[in-house]
């Protein structure tokens, strides 16, 4: 019968260190101080486009805004350089994305 190590116990550090060795150097470890940071950023507007390799396939996209929860679609190119324009100025007047005033940056 062979006896195998505890693996409960830490192996010494190879260092000759007391602290064993938690992960390899160069290796960024995923622990963070506090796991439950967040900046306050969210995702608000979307912009999809699916531009097929083809030429005679249709050019799809789909744009969203958090601020009215609607979904608008258009295929075609002439559809969706409307669409990308109209998602590029509701950009600029969401009340969700645009400064207001009185408000601090």
């Amino acid at each position: 019968m062979t006896t195998r190590p505890d693996s409960a116990e830490p192996a010494p550090a190879p260092d000759g260190s007391s602290a064993p060795k938690v992960v390899a150097e160069g290796v960024p470890s995923a622990l963070r101080s506090d796991p439950r940071w967040d900046d306050g950023r969210r995702p608000v507007a979307w912009l999809r486009i699916v531009a097929p390799p083809s030429f005679g396939a249709p050019t799809e996209a789909t744009a969203w805004c958090e601020c009215d929860k609607h979904v608008r679609t258009a295929t075609g190119r002439a559809a969706v350089l409307r669409l990308v324009e109209s998602h590029t100025h509701h950009r600029t007047i969401c009340p969700l994305l645009a400064p207001q005033e009185g408000k601090a940056a």
